[in-house]
């Protein structure tokens, strides 16, 4: 990484911009992530927030966590309604009636609305080049509406969709790969961060918002309510994910350049990540354990095939 980042000692010193007294879950990773985006940011920044948990959570009126310019319209568009104000920006700056300095253009979105039903207006955005950073808050279901299984839930979890049981080991399809996705757009700069990793998310936030054009940033964002584990137990169920290499922390620049920016020492095999998620308890049952031994194999593989991919560039 190339970019500096604050201190702790200057983090402690940044002016609040997203307050507390909102209503997230008691270790929701949400509000973790939010303040690591607005502390790397030092100037003006605008906000698009598709509905969700962290809408719902921080915008009930007629009060708001948000202490700057934050825009809600829908659960599709966060990141057109951010992209518009953008396009605003450059036509009044084109007529020189914005003089001041240049706002940073960022939207958030849980995975329901980024990998499923905002799918194609990011997509649109990133096609048209927007200078924009959208940042997906990935607790892997619909969280805010009943813990529906979405396109980002992991096979094997049981969700309100799809529930474990005599017939049913739970999600029976694998998790998109939103990453490659975004990167095959051509995107400048994609990473997955980890807000248990927080150097590494800072760093990687900076660049994505220091980067002119679109940019996209996966985030990993434990949910207490939908994945079960006590509300206490946020990082170290983050620390799991990323140490079990089933949410691996990497960047790829201008659609191929890829680098791994963290590797475990200790790698955590990954039916201790699940063992430790309520969301998972049904595939310990004799009958199921067949599912943690596929993903165990799909984990590695995708190890292997970025390491092997890093290497390729060299």
């Amino acid at each position: 990484m190339t970019k500096e980042i604050k201190n702790l000692k200057q983090f402690s010193k940044t002016a609040e911009r997203f307050e507390g007294a909102h209503l997230l879950c008691p270790g929701c990773a949400h509000g973790m992530i939010v303040r690591e985006v607005l502390n790397v940011v030092d100037g003006p920044i605008a906000i698009g927030n598709s509905t969700g948990c962290l809408e719902v959570s921080t915008a009930v009126y007629p009060h708001t966590a948000w202490d700057i310019p934050w825009i809600h319209i829908g659960f599709e568009n966060g990141s057109t309604a951010i992209c518009g104000a953008e396009a605003m920006y450059k036509a009044l700056a084109k007529k020189g009636r914005y003089t001041g300095k240049k706002p940073k253009f960022v939207a958030f979105g849980g995975d329901g609305a980024t990998y499923d039903i905002g799918f194609q207006f990011i997509s649109g955005c990133f096609e048209r080049e927007h200078d924009f950073t959208y940042i997906c808050v990935d607790n892997e279901n619909y969280a805010n509406t009943g813990g529906q299984r979405s396109s980002s839930t992991p096979m094997g979890a049981s969700t309100s969709t799809t529930p474990a049981g005599s017939t049913s080991f739970g999600k029976k399809e694998h998790k998109k790969d939103m990453i490659a996705i975004m990167a095959a757009h051509g995107a400048p700069y994609v990473a997955q961060v980890s807000p248990s990793k927080w150097k590494d998310m800072s760093a990687k936030i900076k660049r994505a918002i220091d980067t002119e054009g679109p940019c996209f940033i996966n985030a990993v964002s434990a949910c207490t309510t939908e994945w079960k584990f006590d509300h206490n137990k946020t990082v170290d169920i983050c620390d799991l994910a990323v140490d079990s290499h089933f949410f691996p922390l990497y960047e790829i620049i201008n659609g191929h350049e890829l680098n791994i920016t963290y590797r475990p020492k200790n790698v955590v095999p990954v039916r201790d990540y699940l063992a430790a998620q309520g969301r998972f308890k049904h595939l310990f049952k004799k009958e199921n354990e067949h599912i943690i031994d596929i993903l165990q194999k799909e984990v590695d593989e995708r190890w292997e095939a970025l390491q092997r991919r890093e290497e390729a560039r060299v």
